[in-house]
């Protein structure tokens, strides 16, 4: 038996399963490869092995091979490291982004090519073309679940070999696409959340890897009004979990987060939602990923996002000579947050990415 063209990466959820039906009715060479990226800890948390029988089933229900591949000491070296190292410097990571990076589009890739294939495939809300001898990153043509924001990371060598076979429908069609081929994952839920965290609660799970003290929640001259489990536990602009009662003299609305002080163990709040402490016009980059190999030009306008599910802001990009990008917004942005991602767009090619380093917000305490 010749070996597969295509190795799609089955998840064991509808995109990936949809993914794969799609090459499969194209009279494609494809064969499934299910990923386990975190090692069960005995929680009950994680879900691997329901969704590796899921994507067992699919692949069987398709008429293609199955392969496993256990990645969960790649991922705790390439990704789950990093992020606990940012959430001890006070900054907030985005897994997904390395996840994408160090896994999926590295090992996944790799393994894909040891087993014979020329490409793999992904259920990803993205698409790729060829344009003037370059590869490109393009939006998925589903605006609420794009995930370019994610993958802007890649490069030309993953991209060429890399194919997103639902990048062009919407969500609904997917699932529908599902139903009538009778998969069954048609009906399973989205994942939601990091992946290596599931459904479990976020503090506790974070507190077996960082332990963390209290400490007092302040307003942004100083004045105590409550108290904090752990000043990793939030990130700029949240809201939930604060536990703030009725304080003398203040009104009664919502508190949100506007600052953290890792070494003093200080969380920053203040009562208004788009508070002159959450906003910022300026941000610097650390290195910048570009897409293409290198940026369009020294100096451009283009859009940018600061956070997933952003709508796009204008902004103008300098390109500095360490490789970092400083970028000024057209309008002060909210909650714009170190260890975050910034990603780049012209029109809906995305340009690249990188890591926010530092904001002009300004710094209570």
């Amino acid at each position: 038996m010749s070996a597969p063209r295509t190795i799609v990466g089955v998840s064991g959820g509808v995109d990936s399963s949809v993914a794969a039906w799609l090459l499969v009715q194209a009279g494609e060479p494809v064969a499934g490869l299910f990923m386990q990226n975190w090692d069960d800890d005995g929680s009950g948390h994680c879900r691997a092995e329901d969704d590796r029988r899921d994507a067992v089933a699919v692949c069987g229900r398709l008429g293609i091979p199955f392969h496993f591949r256990d990645f969960s000491k790649e991922y705790w070296a390439g990704v789950f490291e990093h992020f606990l190292a940012e959430y001890a410097a006070g900054r907030t990571p985005n897994p997904d982004v390395l996840c994408n990076r160090e896994v999926k589009f590295k090992h996944f890739l790799d393994a894909a090519r040891e087993l014979g294939a020329e490409r793999i495939a992904t259920g990803h809300y993205a698409r790729v073309d060829h344009q003037g001898g370059r590869w490109r990153l393009l939006r998925g043509a589903d605006a609420d679940k794009d995930q370019s924001y994610f993958l802007h990371q890649l490069g030309q060598a993953q991209l060429a070999a890399t194919v997103f076979p639902i990048g062009h429908l919407p969500k609904a069609q997917v699932r529908q696409i599902a139903r009538d081929a009778g998969l069954p994952t048609h009906a399973k839920k989205d994942s939601t959340g990091i992946c290596f965290i599931g459904e479990r609660d976020f503090r506790q799970f974070l507190g077996q890897y960082l332990p963390a003290q209290p400490g007092p929640i302040r307003d942004p001259q100083g004045v105590q009004v409550g108290e904090h489990p752990g000043v990793f536990y939030f990130t700029l602009g949240q809201r939930e979990g604060l536990n703030i009662g009725g304080v003398r003299g203040r009104a009664a609305a919502p508190w949100y987060v506007v600052g953290k002080d890792v070494t003093g163990n200080v969380l920053y709040v203040d009562q208004d939602r788009d508070s002159p402490w959450l906003m910022s016009r300026h941000l610097r980059s650390e290195a910048m990923h570009w897409i293409e190999g290198g940026p369009p030009a020294r100096s451009f306008e283009c859009t940018a996002q600061v956070r997933y599910r952003q709508p796009e802001e204008p902004c103008r990009v300098q390109v500095e000579d360490d490789g970092t990008v400083s970028v000024r917004f057209q309008r002060a942005q909210r909650a714009a947050t170190p260890g975050q991602s910034l990603v780049l767009y012209d029109g809906p090619a995305c340009l690249g990415g990188a890591v926010i380093d530092s904001t002009d917000a300004p710094t209570p305490g």
